[in-house]
């Protein structure tokens, strides 16, 4: 569901905190009762909400709401995506390739080709495009096909791991906020909808020399001035594409 011209697109938001206060104020926020009803709450039975900033895990916002006649409260966790640019690409995930190694049980080929491919390894091939590293499309067609096969058979394991994580905090809905001049709008989805939405497609080596997981571009990270950590792995995707489903 996706709504513009409403109290967002009057104010707008820049951050999590911002998004809490809305849950906060839900008596008076016509988003934020849209939201609530997307989750199949029935407003009428509410009698509290309270939002809360999570910090390091997938889950950005925790929604706990208390239903009346009920001696419980009720938790929904909600990744958060605030974008400007309805083209760019989100980082949703980047760790050591050591990290992915423990998450996932990769084997040493896939582990060694994707050390090359960050420059955490130096290269075993000679007239690189870039010295510090391995583009995919420059190992062997065995590493390759190796690679791609094994995140093939693995696909959705990685991709709720990147999106979605584990465990007591890991998200269940991802709302995106896009703001483009003083116009916002927004699109809430279950996890499990946008990650069969990403997770479509093949799995591929691109004209670039990256890694296709469906629609999400698997990546050595680069930047951060040349730092250590540039030889990171991310994750990017587009979440304005949640927009169209």
């Amino acid at each position: 569901m996706k709504t513009t011209g409403s109290s967002i697109a009057t104010n707008g938001f820049a951050n999590e905190v911002d998004v809490c206060q809305k849950f906060d104020n839900w008596k008076y926020d016509p988003d934020t009762q849209i939201w609530l009803e997307t989750m199949q709450y029935d407003l009428s039975r509410i009698e509290y909400v309270k939002a809360v900033v999570l910090s390091g895990y997938k889950t950005d916002v925790q929604v706990q709401v208390s239903i009346k006649t009920k001696d419980l409260i009720d938790a929904q966790n909600l990744q958060v995506k605030l974008v400007s640019n309805p083209k760019g690409y989100n980082q949703i995930d980047k760790r050591w390739v050591d990290k992915y190694c423990e998450m996932w049980g990769f084997g040493n080929d896939i582990l060694l080709t994707l050390k090359q491919y960050t420059g955490e390894l130096p290269a075993s091939s000679t007239n690189l495009r870039d010295e510090r590293r391995m583009f995919m499309d420059e190992f062997s067609e065995v590493a390759q096909t190796q690679l791609v096969k094994w995140f093939t058979d693995n696909k959705y394991l990685v991709v709720s791991d990147i999106m979605k994580g584990r465990g007591h905090f890991a998200a269940e809905w991802i709302l995106v906020a896009l703001k483009v001049d003083d116009n916002c709008s927004w699109t809430l989805k279950p996890m499990n909808v946008a990650m069969n939405h990403f997770a479509s497609g093949d799995v591929c080596i691109t004209s670039t020399g990256n890694v296709k997981i469906g629609r999400i571009t698997m990546q050595r990270k680069g930047g951060d001035g040349g730092k250590e950590t540039a030889k990171m792995l991310q994750f990017k995707l587009n979440p304005v594409e949640l927009f169209d489903i």
